[in-house]
């Protein structure tokens, strides 16, 4: 341990338990999802399942909600939504990754813990840190505990890249195949290009470049958190892609590959994940019981709409963890997890165009047959009309909706079926099964809300936890 480790070590516990007291009277706290005890949150990082604890790690600026210097936060559960709260894990404590520990992910082998992330460097001077100035390092921490570090190690610096990149490469997706190691990492090229570089290693620790993968015409100048995985024998590289045209700041979504994405491949046609307002740097990985199970951070950079959570010292949390399936089409399709069921209270049966108050946790499920408009809050509409198959998540309330605006999904079939589940200050929206998905923030005033579904009878479920 070095100095900066120890001293940080002490810290963090500190600002933690300060702060605890003003972040716990925020009424708009979630119960149902993983959220910072206090300060910033961003991308999912290291999923991963050890015997029969899940872990997730995720970005964390324990000192500043609105972002400052990047550690790894951790929390662990069984059943994926009673989690316990544990010790940082990484520290921005070392020369390789000074200026923050960044996003990456978990290889769990022969009880071993492999982190793999990427270590920001900002060196001192006059840069523009995307060309010159900034060090973007593949580094890997392990653990044989999964809550102590054992050490920390850098394995590749930028000159390690191939040529004709930024210095903006960075989220290493690490995972085996066949007896060997696959990484990605999304990358930047000089002529902003964004692209997704494949290395193989026989040892975790020596990687050598072998592909590329990217799309014959730009699509965005850079593609953040790569995650490459197989469904039922159909591979797909999901991507937040910068730069691309979309309703959001920036996108996220998956191609689904044709060919060997080790050596040569073909992508589809982009899909996006989340057409919410908040939702970005998706991560998945393979439970014990072979399901994909994937979490993104609910939230996005740069947006120009805003969280009053920050007055009570926190900000952003993770999706509910979401089951991934493939429709044989090559799209995907997206759940919650099946243990939210054992969360469910009492049903309740609305009729069509009932309002009923309810908790702010709940899980509200319709199998609509035509146009519907859901009302929540009375400050928040989702409208579907059937004629375009488009649904509409609309702001009507100004309060609640902290800048937020409009988002639209266009169905690729009529809409049959609709789960929403609300928890204090989220709503995830579920349509088609999960073949498109809205999320949102959203600040209601404190205690019930009310629900309204015209067009469609439900089934509205209370959860506690």
């Amino acid at each position: 341990m070095n100095a900066l480790q120890r001293d940080l070590k002490r810290l963090v516990p500190m600002v933690e338990a300060a702060g605890a007291a003003r972040a716990a009277a925020d009424p708009h706290r979630q119960k149902l999802h993983v959220q910072p005890p206090v300060g910033w949150l961003n991308d999912p990082n290291g999923l991963c399942q050890i015997g029969d604890e899940y872990h997730v790690f995720y970005q964390y600026g324990p000192f500043d909600p609105t972002g400052g210097v990047k550690h790894w936060g951790h929390v662990r559960s069984r059943d994926l939504f009673h989690w316990e709260r544990l010790p940082v894990m990484l520290y921005p404590d070392e020369p390789f990754d000074c200026h923050g520990v960044y996003s990456g992910s978990a290889l769990v082998e022969d009880g071993m813990l492999y982190l793999y992330y990427t270590g920001n460097v900002k060196h001192p001077g006059e840069y523009d840190y995307i060309k010159q100035g900034r060090g973007h390092n593949v580094c890997l921490a392990t653990s044989r505990d999964a809550i102590h570090l054992d050490n920390k190690r850098c394995l590749m610096y930028n000159q390690d890249y191939p040529a004709g990149l930024t210095c903006h490469v960075r989220d290493p997706k690490v995972f085996a195949l066949d007896g060997r190691y696959y990484m990605v990492l999304g990358a930047r090229t000089l002529d902003d290009h964004g692209e997704v570089l494949v290395f193989e290693s026989a040892d975790k620790l020596h990687w050598n470049h072998i592909n590329t993968i990217t799309t014959p015409k730009a699509f965005g100048y850079m593609w953040e958190c790569p995650d490459l995985f197989e469904l039922d024998g159909q591979w797909f590289l999901a991507v937040s892609p910068q730069g691309i045209a979309c309703q959001n700041v920036y996108g996220c979504g998956y191609f689904a590959l044709q060919g060997d994405w080790r050596t040569d491949c073909t992508l589809s046609e982009f899909h996006a994940l989340d057409d919410g307002f908040d939702y970005y740097a998706p991560q998945s990985f393979a439970a014990a019981d072979g399901r994909r199970i994937q979490f993104g951070w609910m939230g996005m950079p740069d947006a120009d709409y805003t969280n009053p959570t920050v007055e009570y010292g926190w900000q952003h949390c993770l999706t509910l963890p979401r089951v991934l399936t493939q429709d044989g089409n090559g799209c995907l399709l997206q759940a919650p997890a099946a243990e939210l069921n054992a969360l469910r209270g009492e049903a309740r049966q609305p009729a069509d165009g009932e309002t009923v108050e309810t908790d702010p946790c709940f899980d509200l499920t319709a199998a609509p047959a035509g146009d519907f408009v859901l009302t929540i809050a009375n400050g928040l509409t989702l409208t579907y009309t059937e004629a375009d198959r488009t649904c509409t998540l609309r702001f009507t309330d100004a309060a609640i909706a902290a800048g937020r605006t409009e988002r639209k999904a266009v169905l690729d079939a009529p809409c049959r079926s609709l789960r929403v589940v609300g928890d204090a200050s989220s709503l995830e929206i579920f349509l088609n099964d999960g073949a498109a998905v809205l999320s949102t923030r959203y600040y209601p005033a404190a205690g019930k809300v009310a629900v309204q579904l015209c067009g469609a009878g439900s089934t509205l479920y209370s959860l506690s936890i």
